[in-house]
């Protein structure tokens, strides 16, 4: 597996400590010279949770059906060799032994922000590379993304073009996010019930205006 050389891991904890202040408090890794491995992104899967369903209008007919759907499309683009950062709410309610279940089919090497649901996951921490409130990683030698599982107003690096994704709004933020700069919600509700891959979220970035206060607006 994988493990990141910049960094020293806590898998226990499901932490990464600093190793220098350019990664702040919300490093990760970095993705250079990783080509042959996807990144993937999502968020608000909610496995085990019967009233989302109705919630957010998924076109699912039972439960059942929807965590076998969100476990297919997940597997149909995402491959064990890939990495993908959940940005919380990955289940709902349900017991260790189902969410290892889950845990254990879904393809990717995974990361999680903490969401509002997500404190039972916690005694599952070995099935993630990383467990984090945040995540502030670099992509692609240079592209900076800030990972949370709420939306936030500011973000480090933004002054500088840095991305934000984020969920828990369920879609409901898209509109707001078209106009307010490099934002995009990454859960499910919002792309067919898929992750997204880098190349999707960078194809959406690229129609974003910049952010509110980039210096490279500046004259």
């Amino acid at each position: 597996m994988f493990v990141p050389p910049a960094l020293k891991q806590s898998v226990a904890a499901g932490i990464y400590r600093r190793r220098s202040l350019r990664y702040f408090i919300f490093s990760s890794r970095t993705f250079k010279n990783r080509s042959r491995m996807g990144l993937f992104f999502t968020a608000d899967t909610h496995f085990g949770h019967a009233n989302i369903i109705k919630q957010c209008h998924r076109p699912f007919e039972d439960m059942y059906e929807m965590d076998e759907g969100l476990i297919a499309r997940w597997n149909s683009i995402v491959s064990n060799d890939d990495t993908v950062y959940h940005l919380g709410d990955f289940a709902w309610r349900i017991g260790k032994k189902k969410m290892t279940t889950i845990l254990t089919r879904l393809n990717g090497i995974k990361f999680l922000c903490r969401g509002t649901h997500d404190g039972r996951i916690l005694k599952l921490a070995r099935y993630f590379e990383g467990i984090k409130d945040s995540f502030f990683t670099e992509i692609n030698g240079g592209q900076f993304v800030f990972m949370s599982h709420c939306h936030q107003e500011v973000w480090p690096e933004m002054n500088h073009g840095s991305w934000h994704l984020f969920g828990h709004s369920h879609g409901k933020l898209n509109t707001y996010a078209e106009q307010h700069g490099k934002l995009l919600d990454v859960g499910v509700d919002s792309h067919d019930f898929c992750p997204w891959s880098l190349a999707e979220v960078a194809q959406v970035m690229a129609t974003r205006p910049p952010n509110f206060n980039e210096l490279r607006q500046a004259k």
